[in-house]
């Protein structure tokens, strides 16, 4: 997973703190070169692209950057524009706004931005997103499914994503909106994936080794489904619920991680217990 790539992701689950401490934000900065940065925001998923991006060119100004530009990509000729490309090419930072995930892969997916973006995250360009933004960062995406009720039949969607992170289905506003189900859901239909749900102003940093770390203020739930040795999702009718044996959950708080290639959790700064099942 990313032996090539020198580039970093970071992935948001949504809502992210932008007036006060801003930990978040003020990371993507300073990995973009602080002052120095050069950031392009992506605003293809936002309903109000507009509105969004002055907003994004506001905050990333106030943080230090010198150097912010919003390219509102509307149409798939936009996005095949060689100035359009050439200014991803030239960013230090690349940030993808929230609002409908499916809109930034129909809108970019095989274009010269597109192609753009793989280039300048292979080359060592910082790559973010937020809500919408984060679930497109992975090759397999979540586009839509109820998150208030137990796993059942045909109630998660799935679409190929943006690819930057292979092997992972990112789900975003995860305990604010209930998304256990879901995630649950996609990690039965290929237990391969690594499911990862991020709460609000929360974050992983992900980098080149594969590995991440969590920023932030709340969880990131990882769902690993490598070793489940039975599931029915294959024969599930409409509504019917699931089963599936043997699927490890871990709750990782801000200064944890995650080791993707090995699929182990990583100790943070903070204290813990470890707790051994058995009689010894």
């Amino acid at each position: 997973m990313g032996e090539k790539v020198k580039g970093f992701l970071i992935i948001i689950g949504g809502a992210e703190d932008r007036k006060g401490e801003c930990k978040i934000l003020k990371k993507f900065i300073n990995i973009s070169g602080g002052k120095d940065a050069r950031i392009t925001v992506i605003t293809a998923a936002a309903q109000d692209p507009q509105q969004v991006g002055a907003e994004y060119i506001e905050i990333f100004s106030e943080l230090g950057a010198h150097d912010v530009q919003a390219l509102n990509i509307e149409s798939r000729k936009e996005a095949d524009r060689e100035e359009i490309a050439d200014r991803i090419l030239d960013s230090t930072g690349i940030f993808f706004t929230g609002g409908d995930q499916l809109r930034i892969t129909s809108l970019l997916g095989g274009t010269r931005v597109y192609n753009a973006l793989h280039r300048a995250y292979r080359e060592g360009v910082i790559v973010a997103g937020t809500s919408a933004g984060a679930s497109a960062m992975s090759d397999t995406m979540i586009i839509g499914g109820s998150g208030d009720q137990a796993p059942k039949g045909s109630t998660v969607s799935m679409a190929p994503g943006l690819g930057l992170l292979e092997e992972v289905v990112v789900d975003q506003h995860f305990a604010q909106r209930g998304r256990m189900s879901r995630l649950l859901l996609a990690v039965a239909q290929n237990p391969y994936i690594l499911g990862v749900g991020i709460d609000e102003d929360t974050a992983i940093l992900v980098s080149p080794d594969g590995k991440f770390r969590v920023i932030g203020s709340n969880t990131v739930t990882v769902v690993d489904g490598s070793i489940v040795d039975f599931t029915n999702v294959s024969e599930l009718e409409s509504g019917e619920p699931l089963a599936m044996f043997n699927a490890k959950i871990h709750i990782l708080s801000p200064g944890f991680g995650f080791d993707m290639k090995n699929r182990k959790p990583l100790k943070g700064e903070a204290t813990g217990t470890y707790i051994r099942s058995g009689n010894g």
